[in-house]
């Protein structure tokens, strides 16, 4: 547990310590991914550089606004440099060989996972949000927002698409579910597909409107980022190998255009525009023009990076955490970007002080 007001000392000394580490890892082979590699150890020094600033935030507003200085970004583009110099990282031309059950060896993206084994599996992923009568059964929780939805094109395939081999035998896409859900007759892969029902024996159509209040058991727009292998889903999935990423190139890739966006010096005669358009190209987006604002920087980071863990981080980093969305319309306090300690932290450990607000 460490307070904001140790943060800045924190990542100056998780800094250090990659930075004096790093010659001694193998470099990344691609069948090395769940192990700690010098590009895994550089994405994370590039994140590290890249939300420095955050951290060395005055413990008192820890919203920001933050001063991201030059020499920090220049970090950040000579690390994703170094990542992008080796020729087995590319970005994927198909988005979803990086999520589903075979991502292990299909990925041309994936730099550091947590590998699928012993028990360790993204069940809960797929889960979280799929209804109790989906195939494998789910835990009807999670949902999206109509808002997020409606800011991927339809051709963009990080919205979904019917993924062969899969699709036809759960009756489920890729990416998210809206609509009338379909799946096998007994919630059995191997039958036929049919229309679902709810619960009280009504069709399963899953709704565009969420509420963080009140709910039925079809609101919300549903996601599947890790489709599970069809062949394990008779026994709930349990077995199916998707790898988890971490760190993967895309998220490399955009991290070095907001570096550039936010002062560094741009290399390769890249620009923050050519980079965000390679990631909507291989992905079927439409071609962005003009000046692009830190606004359109976090939009590709959500349609890229979405269910990945990287969210919040993003959101503090560009000052819109607090921010009014769907369901919240008033801003919240700037000082719950960061978590109260707990009480029983707090009086286990006389060195540790509360943070701001709390």
């Amino acid at each position: 547990m460490v307070s904001t007001e140790h943060c800045s000392a924190a990542i100056d000394s998780i800094i250090a310590e990659l930075e004096s580490a790093v010659t001694l890892l193998p470099a990344f082979n691609g069948s090395n991914s769940n192990l700690a590699t010098k590009e895994a150890a550089w994405a994370l020094l590039a994140k590290c550089y890249l939300n420095r600033a955050v951290y060395k935030a005055s413990p008192t507003s820890p919203a920001g606004p933050f001063t991201f200085a030059a020499a920090d970004m220049n970090k950040v583009i000579q690390y994703c440099d170094l990542i992008d110099n080796n020729a087995l990282l590319n970005v994927d031309a198909n988005y979803w060989d990086n999520f589903k059950w075979d991502n292990g060896s299909q990925s041309s993206e994936n730099i550091f996972v947590r590998r699928n084994s012993d028990g360790i599996n993204v069940v809960w992923a797929t889960n979280m949000g799929g209804h109790y009568n989906q195939t494998p059964s789910g835990w009807n929780g999670f949902a999206t927002l109509s808002n997020f939805y409606d800011s991927f094109e339809d051709t963009d395939v990080r919205k979904g698409i019917d993924l062969p081999g899969y699709t036809s035998q759960t009756g489920i896409k890729t990416g998210f579910q809206i609509g009338q859900v379909r799946g096998p007759e007994g919630q059995r892969i191997g039958n036929p597909l049919v229309d679902l029902k709810d619960r009280s024996g009504n069709p399963l159509i899953f709704t565009r409107n969420v509420s963080i209040f009140f709910n039925g058991e079809v609101s919300g727009i549903r996601t599947n980022k890790y489709p599970l292998n069809p062949a394990t889903i008779n026994d709930g999935g349990w077995g199916s190998t998707n790898d988890f990423p971490f760190f993967r190139f895309s998220d490399v890739r955009l991290m070095k255009a907001e570096a550039i966006f936010r002062g560094g010096t741009a290399t390769g005669g890249e620009t923050v525009l050519s980079i965000l358009n390679q990631i909507r190209s291989a992905r079927g987006a439409s071609a962005l023009s003009g000046t692009i604002t830190a606004a359109q920087i976090l939009a590709e980071r959500g349609r890229e990076l979405y269910l990945e863990g990287w969210r919040r981080n993003d959101m503090i980093r560009f000052g819109v955490f607090n921010a009014p969305v769907q369901e919240r319309p008033s801003a919240s306090e700037a000082y719950k970007v960061v978590f109260p300690i707990p009480t029983i932290a707090l009086s286990s450990n006389p060195n540790l002080k509360q943070n701001f607000g709390y």
